[in-house]
C-alpha cells in the first residue's frame, strides 16, 4: 500500500512538474495586438514583431500604419487599438485629453531627424535656402494638419522666413511614405521627409538637414489604449520596446533610441 501511495505522488509530481513546465514553454494565454504606428515606424516594427514573436509565440500582432493625425482620429472615433505609437506629441497629447490613454505607459522611444531629399541623379537643391530657385517647380511635405513631419517643415520654412514664398510651390502628401514616393518618382522636385526614410530609400539623398533649432523636437511616444481588450499583453510589447532589446533594430534604421 505504502508503495503504491509513493507511486501515485511520484506520477502526480511528474504531471505537476509536466504542466508547469509546458505552460512556461507556451507563455500567456493567445492574444492578438492591434498597434497604430506612424508611417514612418513600418520597416522598424515590421522587424521587431519577427524577433518579438521569437520570444513570444502566442502573440500575433497586427500593425496600422499612417499619419499619426489619422491614426489619431481613428482613435477617438473608436477603432479598436491596442497601443498608439505617434511621430509627434501633439497626437498623444490629444488622446491624452480625451481620457483614452493609459498614462502610466506613456514614455518617449525615439528620436528622429528632418531632411530635404531630392534625387539622386538631381544637383538642383544643396540646402533648403534653393527651394526658392525658379528651378524648383514642386516641393513635397506632409500635410500639417495631420503628419507630423509635414508640421515641422513648415515651422523649418518659417524659421528660414521662405513659406509664403514657397507655398505656391508645395504639395501635401497623406503622410511621409507618400511624400518619398513623389520625390522618388520626379513627381516632385524635392521633398521634406524624416532622416530614416531618406536612409531606407535608394532612389533619394539628403541634400541638407534641419538645424535642431529650427523646428520642434521631433519626438516619437507610446502609450496603451485604455480600451484595448488585451492590456497585459500591450504592456508586456511596450515593456519589450523600452527593454532595450528592440535598440538595435531602431538604431539600424536611423531612429535616435530614447527610450524614456
Amino acid at each position: 500500500m505504502k508503495n503504491l501511495k509513493r507511486t501515485i505522488i511520484l506520477i502526480s509530481v511528474i504531471t505537476l512538474t509536466a504542466f508547469s513546465a509546458a505552460c512556461a514553454k507556451t507563455g500567456p494565454a493567445p492574444a492578438t495586438l492591434t498597434i497604430s504606428a506612424a508611417a514612418s515606424l513600418q520597416n522598424a516594427m515590421e522587424e521587431i514583431k519577427t524577433a518579438y514573436a521569437k520570444e513570444n509565440p502566442n502573440v500575433t500582432i497586427t500593425y496600422n500604419f499612417g499619419s499619426s493625425g489619422l491614426l489619431q482620429k481613428q482613435i477617438e472615433q473608436g477603432a479598436e487599438v491596442d497601443l498608439f505609437i505617434s511621430a509627434a506629441k501633439n497626437q498623444m497629447d490629444a488622446l491624452k485629453d480625451k481620457d483614452l490613454i493609459l498614462e502610466d505607459t506613456r514614455k518617449n522611444l525615439l528620436g528622429n531627424t528632418l531632411v530635404l531629399v531630392i534625387t539622386r541623379d538631381s544637383s538642383a537643391v544643396s540646402g533648403f535656402n534653393d527651394l526658392t530657385s525658379d528651378k524648383i517647380k514642386k516641393i513635397a511635405i506632409g500635410e500639417p494638419g495631420t503628419v507630423p513631419a509635414g508640421q515641422y517643415a513648415e515651422e523649418v520654412f518659417t524659421k528660414l522666413n521662405m513659406l509664403n514664398a514657397l507655398k505656391p510651390k508645395i504639395v501635401y502628401g497623406k503622410d511621409v511614405e507618400e511624400v518619398l514616393t513623389w520625390v522618388e518618382s520626379g513627381n516632385a522636385d524635392a521633398g521634406v521627409v524624416y532622416g530614416t526614410d531618406a536612409k531606407a530609400s535608394e532612389k533619394v539623398k539628403t541634400a541638407a538637414i534641419a538645424s535642431e533649432d529650427s523646428h520642434s523636437p521631433i519626438i516619437y511616444p507610446s502609450a496603451v489604449l485604455k480600451t484595448s481588450k488585451n492590456l497585459n499583453a500591450a504592456k508586456d510589447f511596450i515593456n519589450y520596446l523600452y527593454s532595450g532589446k528592440p535598440k538595435q533594430i531602431f538604431e539600424k534604421y536611423g531612429f535616435t533610441y530614447i527610450a524614456k
